[in-house]
């Protein structure tokens, strides 16, 4: 692709590679386009559903979207580990270095959200990141059934494009005098929960909204809701790009002792954490 060199990072004994983060922005964008294309092919026919060995679900396009991301990932950046969420699931665990290393990685999720992609509502996404660090240092989010993209790289900010319009700067913000705006998942909403947590920190909601897969972080990103407390078992390739693009935008992921939600953990399983703009605190 004719790319600068911009760092380098050694794996054991094997030094690594990357593009520049702009570069690798713009790659980022193409090739989570093209999985969009091929999911939305599949959205127009037989979705292939099946259930994966844990029982959750799976389809055609889960896979078509993770073999167009992880091509281009590799030919991107060669020999910088993926962690795909289906390569993953049929026992394809990469070797990473300890967290916090330095090293970098990429955490793909090729449709997140398969069950709002099930049910045909639109609302799943297209997911890539890189981390570095054990931070998300870019994040791309792709919802194939509007065109809405949205990104965050360090140093770079956020942005969001709709449809075949331009990127326009993106950025978290200041809740209105009556409360937050919390976010909630469509499938995993547990709203008695969640409201004893607002109690006892003391935060006041005066409204709510539902939306499937990493949608939520960019709600908070773009600055249409303030918060989302996650309760329940997520693995990093659920959250890693939507952190990526809140963190850009001036948000922030922390678990509940207020530690930042950090990637490349065992089995890659995430705590419980909160996703808000810095003003929801």
């Amino acid at each position: 692709m004719g790319y600068k060199v911009a760092a380098s990072h050694t794996t054991g004994s094997v030094t690594h590679t990357i593009p520049p983060i702009s570069d690798l922005r713009q790659a980022c964008t193409d090739l989570a386009e093209a999985a969009a294309r091929e999911i939305m092919r599949i959205y127009a026919g037989d979705l292939g559903v099946r259930d994966k060995a844990d029982k959750s679900p799976v389809t055609d396009a889960d896979q078509a979207a993770e073999l167009v991301i992880v091509a281009g990932l590799r030919a991107l950046a060669p020999g910088v580990p993926v962690v795909a969420e289906e390569e993953m699931a049929a026992g394809h665990v990469p070797k990473l270095d300890a967290i916090g290393s330095g090293s970098p990685f990429w955490l793909v999720d090729p449709l997140d959200g398969t069950k709002e992609f099930i049910k045909r509502n639109g609302e799943f996404t297209v997911n890539i990141a890189l981390i570095e660090g054990g931070r998300p240092t870019l994040g791309i989010v792709l919802a194939p059934a509007t065109g809405m993209l949205w990104r965050g790289a360090a140093g770079l900010g956020a942005d969001k494009r709709e449809g075949s319009g331009g990127f326009v700067p993106i950025s978290t913000r200041t809740p209105p005098p009556e409360g937050l705006t919390a976010c909630a998942s469509r499938s995993h909403a547990i709203y008695s929960d969640l409201d004893i947590w607002f109690r006892n920190n003391n935060l006041t909601v005066a409204d709510r909204v539902q939306a499937g897969s990493s949608l939520k972080f960019c709600l908070i990103a773009e600055g249409k809701a303030d918060i989302y407390p996650r309760f329940g078992p997520t693995n990093e390739w659920d959250t890693a790009a939507g952190q990526g693009v809140l963190e850009a935008a001036g948000g922030e992921v922390v678990t509940t002792d207020n530690r930042p939600l950090l990637y490349g953990k065992p089995r890659f399983s995430n705590p419980h954490f909160i996703a808000r703009s810095m003003a929801a605190r």
